[in-house]
């Protein structure tokens, strides 16, 4: 049963500009937002990419239809996608099941690994509180509710602050680190994410 992406008009899609029917497509992963690669699609790989709801191409090389992962298992489970303004390059965000890249790496372009891993960090939050493993330092603070949370978080700020005054950046990272962990735990117990978050600073700012 083909899926229906919100952002998405395939109507509206112009595959004429090139004179192989082919349109770019971007993919993001739709945790970090890092880009993982460049592809491209025609009429047909898109709608076998809604049809599946995993990433299909259009392989230039091989002059087929490839679905990203058919052989490395490596699938792109898409999450939504969008077209640009002029209708003729396409943002796909994903859930990639493993490296995006023949290399093995996480993307294609070298950019830096651990771009976006707080909020890789904050899904893994959100496994311990829904799985609860046994010996996880995670699920011992779930467990003891919000105010021994709350409490890390204030010991936490305050050995931040401690190190800020102190002028000693190693140290102020270490304890910077422990202060966002210990606050994703208690922003996942209030049931909050780092999007919530985000709406509020941008509300602000405006």
């Amino acid at each position: 049963m083909e899926k229906n992406y919100k952002n998405l008009k395939i109507e509206e899609l112009d595959f004429s500009k090139s004179k192989d029917g082919l349109i770019p497509a971007v993919i993001q992963d739709d945790v970090t937002l890092k880009v993982l690669m460049l592809g491209y699609m025609n009429r047909e790989s898109l709608e076998k990419t809604l049809q599946s709801g995993k990433v299909t191409f259009y392989s230039r090389s091989r002059a087929t239809l490839w679905t990203k992962g058919e052989t490395s298992g490596n699938f792109m489970e898409v999450v939504d996608i969008y077209k640009d303004c002029d209708n003729d390059t396409l943002l796909v965000r994903v859930n990639p099941m493993g490296p995006a890249c023949h290399r093995g790496t996480l993307s294609c372009f070298d950019t830096p690994d651990n771009e976006g891993f707080i909020k890789t960090l904050q899904r893994v939050i959100e496994g311990r509180y829904n799985e609860r493993p046994e010996g996880s330092y995670t699920t011992r603070l779930f467990e003891a509710g919000a105010p021994k949370i709350a409490q890390k978080v204030g010991e936490e700020a305050v050995e931040t602050v401690i190190e800020a005054v102190k002028g000693c950046k190693e140290r102020y990272i270490y304890e910077a680190s422990d202060l966002i962990y210990h606050l994703l735990v208690l922003n996942r117990h209030m049931g909050c994410t780092i999007a919530d978050l985000e709406d509020e600073l941008v509300r602000r700012h405006k």
